[in-house]
């Protein structure tokens, strides 16, 4: 069969293919094009979830006169000239290839008029090959594109199409998640004739939150975290919410590079490292983050609609995205208050003592570790355990020379404790409501934690050492990542191009599935150059048993005794939810009680 060259319709048809997936994908190019216009005013006109109609009109720079019959030619773009531009590209598109797609499977209109230009200027394309010539138009500084009857011309793809609601859910997703990363634009969108979204700009910090709740609801600014951290040309700053407020579905995250979103599986996986071990399990986080480097760290030409980046150095951002994220939720406790203009967390009352400040670490060993669990239980079953908290805090707030009382904690002074399950408390806003086990299983966890992190990790020989066979690459990685596995106490070694065998473990994660956790650990090299599983299988057995050493349910506890674990909850880092990420505690309000009791009525 002999070789020859494609008709120029079929070539931008099949790239229409790789761009136009549905309407949604037109509005994102359109919408791409017109925020690197600048416009400040964005609006969206959809009929029949657009496949009828889709117009969009913009305030931006405009057209030159010459330059629109080559707007709607492949390949063409006045975003980048050199190989230069590709390497460190701003703009949000870049190809030249939207415009022609677009025009090759619909019935499109372009009218643009330049802020130096008279009139407006016009062309239009039926799907057809031809070079459209301009002709005059009345219209404002800006441009407008009308795309008719999406796919007239390629009936194939248009029985692909779905229900006209569900194509507008996509489009009206896809303006919110613009609208999220460009609060200096103002963005109106229309379905059959009827406004669904009107924002305005969003200049001020109050203006910015009017937004958020508009588009995410008041749950998630009430119960988000704000954050801005900058480290070695890194930048992160946006909302993350507190592990309280996770979701059914990965239904609300949102993450953007220098501007754009995207879905990428290094940022997902940082993320959800972050959230570890305060995530009830199947739950997954919310945030709207935002991250900033440097355009030539990061290969935004990588997938056709550009929503897949990859970043030069994966590892270093993977890294540093955790890092921020696991402070910043490491410093959730009662009483925090957190400025959103600044980001800066605050407590509500003078703290009994720094964050950073825990209670000594349990200093044993695994085998000391699990005795004094065994101990415990057993102390337990006779009489009930002592906590091992300052037992020297006062009962009740101490008074000053002049009989007032002094600054209560955040989390007030025990009253009495219900149904042996929950402590109830007085502070300075209301009543509050602690579950003792939740509480007393965190802390217990966090102090495990501690005292691992601050020895060496022992390993353990197998009985009968494992080979496992692997691919060539992993096992090259297993011998450049020789003193990884030597610090996670586990050792591997290559006997084999395509075979390792495993000889020591952790001792703490004696009885695990080892061919299970290499397996898992190489992928992790493999894909982000770095793993946590090792700790995070460790901080599993930890959770376990933290669980079984707290207090539980139905044992009295002392005035004294309550008042204790409230002090410790304040000194403990997570402690706004227990390992599993339920709520430790809740607050009820004067306001709150008033409304209960009609009270001011």
């Amino acid at each position: 069969m002999r070789i020859r060259p494609l008709p120029s319709q079929l070539v931008n048809q099949i790239a229409a293919g790789e761009v136009v997936e549905r309407p949604a994908s037109v509005v994102k190019e359109l919408l791409e094009n017109s925020l690197d216009a600048g416009a400040s005013r964005i609006e969206i006109d959809i009929e029949q979830g657009g496949i009828k109609l889709i117009r969009v009109r913009d305030n931006g720079c405009g057209i030159h006169q010459q330059d629109l019959a080559l707007a709607l030619a492949r390949h063409a773009t006045s975003k980048i000239s050199n190989l230069e531009d590709l390497e460190q590209v701003t703009s949000m598109g870049f190809r030249g290839e939207a415009l022609p797609s677009i025009a090759s499977v619909s019935r499109l209109q372009l009218v643009s008029r330049e802020r130096e230009s008279d009139t407006g200027w016009m062309v239009s394309s039926d799907g057809g090959t031809g070079t459209p010539t301009p002709s005059p138009a009345a219209h404002p500084v800006g441009t407008t594109i009308t795309v008719r009857d999406l796919f007239f011309n390629t009936p194939a793809r248009r029985k692909f199409l779905r229900t006209d609601k569900t194509e507008f859910g996509h489009i009206d997703l896809l303006v919110k998640r613009m609208a999220l990363s460009r609060f200096d634009v103002a963005l109106h969108l229309n379905s059959n004739r009827r406004e669904t979204l009107a924002l305005p700009i969003a200049q001020t910090q109050a203006e910015q939150e009017q937004r958020l709740v508009e588009l995410l609801g008041t749950a998630f600014l009430e119960q988000a975290i704000f954050l801005r951290q900058e480290s070695a040309g890194l930048s992160l700053s946006g909302w993350v919410a507190r592990p309280t407020f996770s979701r059914s579905q990965a239904d609300m995250q949102y993450f953007y590079v220098n501007g754009r979103s995207v879905r990428d599986k290094l940022v997902t996986h940082a993320v959800r490292q972050a959230y570890r071990d305060v995530l009830y399990q199947g739950r997954h986080p919310a945030y709207l983050l935002y991250l900033d480097l440097d355009p030539r760290q990061v290969d935004v030409n990588v997938h056709p609609a550009k929503q897949e980046v990859r970043f030069r150095d994966g590892r270093r951002v993977h890294d540093f995205l955790f890092s921020v994220l696991h402070h910043a939720l490491s410093e959730t406790f009662p009483g925090m208050v957190v400025d959103r203009a600044t980001g800066e967390i605050t407590a509500t009352a003078e703290p009994i003592g720094p964050i950073a400040a825990q209670s000594p670490p349990v200093r044993t060993n695994t085998a000391a570790v699990q005795q004094q669990l065994f101990q415990l239980r057993t102390r337990e079953q006779r009489a009930g355990y002592r906590l091992g908290f300052d037992m020297q805090t006062p009962a009740a707030p101490p008074l000053d020379e002049a009989g007032r009382s002094e600054t209560i904690p955040p989390l007030g002074y025990a009253l009495a404790q219900l149904k042996g399950t929950y402590i109830l408390a007085e502070n300075e806003n209301g009543l509050v409501l602690v579950d003792m086990h939740a509480a007393h299983e965190r802390i217990t966890y966090e102090r495990l934690k501690r005292s691992l992190s601050e020895r060496v990790l022992r390993s353990q020989p197998l009985l009968v050492p494992l080979a496992v066979a692997v691919s060539r690459r992993e096992a090259d990685l297993v011998e450049a990542h020789s003193e990884l596995f030597t610090k996670l106490a586990l050792r591997v070694e290559r006997i084999g191009e395509e075979t390792l065998v495993v000889r020591e473990i952790p001792i703490l994660l004696q009885g695990t599935d080892a061919e299970r956790l290499l397996r898992d650990l190489l992928a992790d090299l493999v894909v982000f150059g770095s793993s946590e599983r090792i700790q995070a299988e460790m901080e599993k057995v930890l959770a376990t048993m933290a669980c079984h050493a707290s207090v539980r349910a139905n044992r009295r506890l002392t005035m004294e005794e309550m008042n204790a674990l409230l002090r410790e909850m304040e000194r403990t880092e997570r402690c706004d939810q227990c390992n599993h990420g339920r709520p430790t505690w809740s607050q009820l309000a004067l306001s709150d009680l008033d409304r209960l009791f009609m009270r001011g009525k």
